[in-house]
């Protein structure tokens, strides 16, 4: 028996004999059976619904945060960047998201990222980025916006976890996807015009990845400079 083979038989002998699981999710109000209890997972603490949601989130029962919530912060954290752009911490972010475009391979389309790692597929993600040309300032400035929301927000989940999905999130969305448009002519002699639009799925092991590079590229101007910048988002609120 290969090893992939023992380890699906053990992941069903581990669904099918669950121990010590939680009979009903412990997310507050929410009256479902663990997947554990169900007999479809081996979570012994949480339903199927808020571990999809975990996937999603990077937590268990905050959402994402949407555009116009961080829209403020990311406004004044890419003004202050860009006027500050020669000093030592900026530098030395701006450096290590340029290598992360540098450093992350050829180019992949959207959909021929079906079946591949959660590495490479992050590492398309920022292949993405290079070849849309985005300034590096941009994901710098989402995860410092996202940094300013989590202080100001009473009831952010404060995990590393969340964090790093949240800004791997912010970075996905300047990544985009891939988008093609091709014409033929048809029997009437009419043009027809096809379109392709492909997103990558914004969820799972690909975000971690993706959140702890920008978390360690941002550190030194979140490190030096983040106070300074958040208080001039309070000036202008």
């Amino acid at each position: 028996m290969t090893a992939r083979m023992r380890r699906r038989a053990d992941i069903r002998r581990r669904v099918s004999n669950p121990k010590d699981a939680y009979e009903r999710c412990r997310v507050f109000g929410c009256r479902q059976p663990t997947t554990a209890q169900a007999r479809k997972g081996l979570h012994r603490l949480y339903c199927r619904r808020h571990v999809d949601h975990y996937r999603r989130h990077g937590s268990y029962f905050r959402a994402s945060y949407s555009v116009s919530e961080l829209t403020s912060y990311r406004r004044a954290a890419h003004d202050w960047l860009d006027s500050h752009r020669d000093a030592s911490a900026v530098d030395l972010a701006v450096s290590a998201i340029q290598r992360l475009y540098d450093s992350a391979g050829q180019h992949i389309e959207a959909f021929r990222l079906t079946g591949r790692k959660p590495d490479e597929r992050a590492r398309a993600a920022w292949a993405r980025l290079r070849e849309a040309g985005i300034d590096p300032l941009r994901p710098l400035a989402a995860w410092l916006a996202l940094e300013m929301k989590l202080i100001d927000d009473p009831q952010a989940d404060r995990s590393a976890e969340y964090k790093r999905v949240q800004g791997a999130k912010l970075v996905h969305r300047l990544a985009s996807g891939t988008h093609k448009r091709w014409e033929q002519e048809g029997r009437n002699g009419r043009i027809i015009v096809t379109e392709l639009h492909k997103y990558p799925a914004s969820r799972g092991v690909v975000l971690r990845h993706i959140g702890e590079a920008i978390e360690s590229a941002a550190a030194p101007v979140v490190e030096a400079h983040l106070e300074v910048i958040h208080a001039r988002v309070e000036a202008e609120q």
